[in-house]
């Protein structure tokens, strides 16, 4: 019995090695043409994958695209050709740690960091005394609110907001229900580099499914799609340490939600109803109560945490709609 044991053990052990090394999947054509669509631009030693398209001919409006976790800057692509109808620039970025940027380890990852690459990115692009409309996702959420609060308070002049929209973000840490395997991930100590080496594809589509609709849940292509973007430059490894935002949303709760409280901009909440993470009706009432000055778009009772890929339409139209009322 003892030398079967050790046999299994020595058969593991080499297994165990060849998971642990296997390569990132190559990328599908859909999301090899959005890569090459893009550029890199360097913010201190990282570099920072974006995307910037000329829209609308007769706009001057520009509109900059904040996604959420643990995705990338293609949430977007389904409102992207949309978007360009109505601006006259669409910028969209991967934050370091996401999609195609760098994915550096170890590395103290933070919203006040995104919010400096955010910062780097429109001055690259010669945009920091151009007024900027926000359009935010989950964790991409938590990066405009920084933003929001250095332009009313600091008036840095770094990004000057023309308005803000947020989407299905933990704005609230008290109403917010990060999944099981985020708090593991973020807590998890010595468990934690753990488990994002065993991390594979059916986990993960579980995982994230679990956040999408019953009706609206992704394609086996475009979950092949998100699992691809994170798994370029070794991503899955980097989660648990992007996941201590959700502390910092905690530590930083006043100056955050201070940021929303106090503003001029105008402000608007695109809302799917559905999200586990930001459940209906406990968020979507205490975010009236808070800022009964922004205005609000609730989608289809069925549309969950990621409005953008789930309604592309709705969330589209619920967008222009705010854009077009002021």
């Amino acid at each position: 019995m003892k030398e079967w044991w050790i046999q299994v053990g020595l058969l593991s052990v080499p297994l165990l090695a060849v998971y642990l090394h296997i390569p990132p999947p190559k990328l599908s054509p859909a999301l090899h043409s959005w890569r090459a669509s893009g550029r890199y631009f360097t913010y201190k030693t990282q570099n920072i994958f974006y995307r910037d398209s000329s829209g609308a001919l007769g706009s001057s409006d520009i509109v900059v695209l904040l996604h959420g976790f643990p995705t990338s800057s293609y949430d977007w692509y389904k409102i992207w050709e949309g978007l360009t109808q109505r601006f006259h620039r669409v910028i969209a970025l991967d934050f370091v740690g996401f999609g195609f940027s760098d994915k550096p380890r170890p590395h103290h990852y933070s919203i006040f960091e995104q919010a400096n690459i955010v910062e780097g990115l429109l001055g690259h692009l010669g945009l920091r005394n151009q007024r900027i409309n926000l359009l935010s996702h989950d964790y991409g959420d938590t990066v405009a609110q920084e933003l929001l609060h250095r332009y009313e308070h600091n008036k840095t002049g770094c990004v000057l907001i023309n308005s803000l929209c947020l989407s299905n973000g933990g704005i609230f840490p008290e109403t917010h229900y990060p999944r099981f395997i985020q708090k593991i991930l973020k807590d998890g100590g010595l468990l934690s580099p753990i488990i994002t080496r065993l991390m594979n594809y059916c986990l993960f589509s579980r995982g994230l499914g679990a956040v999408f609709g019953p009706y609206t849940q992704p394609s086996a292509a475009e979950y092949w799609d998100m699992w691809t973007a994170i798994r370029t430059n070794d991503g899955n490894l980097v989660v648990g340490s992007i996941l201590q935002y959700i502390n910092q949303r905690e530590k930083h709760r006043d100056r955050w939600i201070g940021a929303l409280t106090s503003t001029s901009v105008p402000l608007h909440l695109i809302y799917g109803p559905l999200d586990p993470v930001n459940p209906y009706p406990e968020f979507l009432q205490l975010y009236r109560k808070v800022l009964p000055m922004s205005t609000v778009s609730v989608l289809d009772d069925h549309i969950s945490h990621y409005p953008q890929l789930e309604d592309p339409m709705g969330f589209l139209n619920a967008y222009l709609n705010f854009i077009n009322s002021f």
